[in-house]
């Protein structure tokens, strides 16, 4: 198909995981083992307040939201640049403005506010550890991601010193 080819997808990269294939199929395989993960609450631990409830739930519609925001901006600012690949695209150019000036992988970010809203509104113990999971995973996809952009765009180490790696003003 000529959008995989277009996002770099190649035979010789999937044999030889030249551009990062093999985070990208980890990913996927981490993401549907997300979704369909049973929830599991601590026994006996069960909110009896409806306000401490009703609580839960807003965090979780807020993180929702901001998930929301970050994937669909980041998506919109990337524009042609997109690719699943941890590896840039071959005619592409490095994004420093929209939501890439407040954070440098907002698809990452976006994914793991949304596990954890899922987390916080299920409260559920076992997405807990699959979200810390998932940060883990991102955020070592991002340092390949990141050595291939500095090697290919000479300002990207300027870039990344000024704005923060997958939570805005955190981390």
């Amino acid at each position: 198909m000529k959008i995989l080819t277009d996002w770099g997808f190649t035979r010789e990269g999937l044999r030889k995981n030249s551009h990062g294939e093999y985070l990208v199929l980890l990913q996927c395989a981490l993401l549907a083992g997300f979704a369909i993960l049973p929830v599991y609450q601590l026994p006996g631990f069960k909110i009896q307040s409806p306000q401490l409830l009703y609580l839960t739930w807003f965090l979780a519609s807020i993180l929702g939201l901001g998930a929301l925001i970050l994937i669909v901006k980041g998506l919109i600012d990337l524009g042609k640049n997109l690719t699943p690949l941890p590896y840039p695209i071959e005619n592409g150019e490095l994004v420093q403005t929209g939501i890439y000036s407040i954070v440098r992988h907002p698809l990452y970010s976006g994914l793991i506010l949304a596990a954890l809203g899922w987390t916080i509104f299920q409260i559920s113990l076992s997405h807990l550890i699959a979200t810390a999971i998932l940060l883990i995973f991102f955020d070592i996809k991002a340092n390949r991601e990141e050595s291939w952009l500095s090697e290919k765009y000479p300002d990207y180490s300027e870039y990344r010193q000024r704005v923060k790696k997958i939570l805005p003003g955190i981390y």
